[in-house]
């Protein structure tokens, strides 16, 4: 699923094109992105927000989660289709072509980390809020 978002839908007064916030980072505002239970929990699924595209996965406890959808290793639009699962108590989700697995929490590449290689998707802040899922815009 992937849904096409701008500006005129979410709460900023900037009157930019909406994008998403980094974790960690304060957001300006919040844009629904779609009711939460359109998420299958153990799945992802892609929106676009301004011109990033997103990955969004919750999980079976019913956290949320954001990730870039380009996979960094084929430059494709993919990791919101990739295999979600866990590392040691760490959510991840493999990307699908090469299967590099990746933390939900912060985007960080688990495999090769070790030899310094240091690669990461960008991870966005997101909540659910009633029955939706917003995700934070700077």
């Amino acid at each position: 699923m992937t849904t096409r978002l701008d500006a005129t839908t979410t709460t900023t007064t900037t009157g930019a094109t909406a994008a998403p916030a980094p974790a960690g980072t304060e957001p300006t505002g919040w844009l629904t992105v779609c009711p939460i239970d359109r998420l299958q929990p153990g799945r992802g699924a892609a929106a676009l927000v301004g011109d990033t595209q997103v990955a969004l996965f919750r999980l079976a406890d019913g956290s949320v989660h954001a990730l870039g959808n380009i996979d960094p290793f084929t430059g494709a639009a993919v990791v919101s289709r990739g295999i979600v699962g866990d590392r040691g108590g760490e959510p991840t989700v493999a990307a699908p072509l090469y299967k590099q697995v990746f933390s939900l929490r912060d985007g960080r590449c688990l495999d090769g980390a070790e030899d310094g290689d240091a690669v990461s998707l960008p991870a966005f802040v997101v909540r659910a809020m009633g029955d939706a899922l917003q995700v934070g815009l700077r």
